[in-house]
């Protein structure tokens, strides 16, 4: 087993939070559903553990078992804010400014044969 990261052993606070609440809500949303946690896994092949450690906002929880419990209860849908193409302005700057020529000019194709 690979050695643990910095972010698995010590996330920063505000990654911490975050999983903590999708954890919490992930929880709610099953309860609500009155499906246990044994059924839970059962749908999605996991051991109740992970599931456990996913409501608890274990850092090391794989996306897949997040995701996989949000298709369960028909929730995947909630992921289309966090999935959706990101307004990164700063990432769409700095692209700019680091653009370069191309290294070959393009050369125009020809429909004559």
């Amino acid at each position: 087993m690979p050695p643990r990261g910095h972010l698995a052993t010590t996330p920063p606070f505000a990654v911490e939070q975050a999983l903590q609440k999708l954890g919490q809500n992930l929880r709610t949303a099953r309860v609500r559903r009155n499906i246990s946690l044994v059924e839970m896994a059962s749908r999605l092949g996991v051991d109740r553990h992970v599931l456990a450690d996913a409501e608890r906002g274990k850092p090391t929880t794989g996306i897949g078992v997040y995701a996989g419990m949000l298709w369960a209860m028909d929730l995947l849908a909630q992921l289309d804010s966090v999935a959706a193409p990101m307004n990164d302005e700063i990432g769409l700057a700095l692209a700019r400014d680091e653009e370069r020529e191309r290294a070959y000019p393009s050369r125009a194709m020809s429909n004559d044969f």
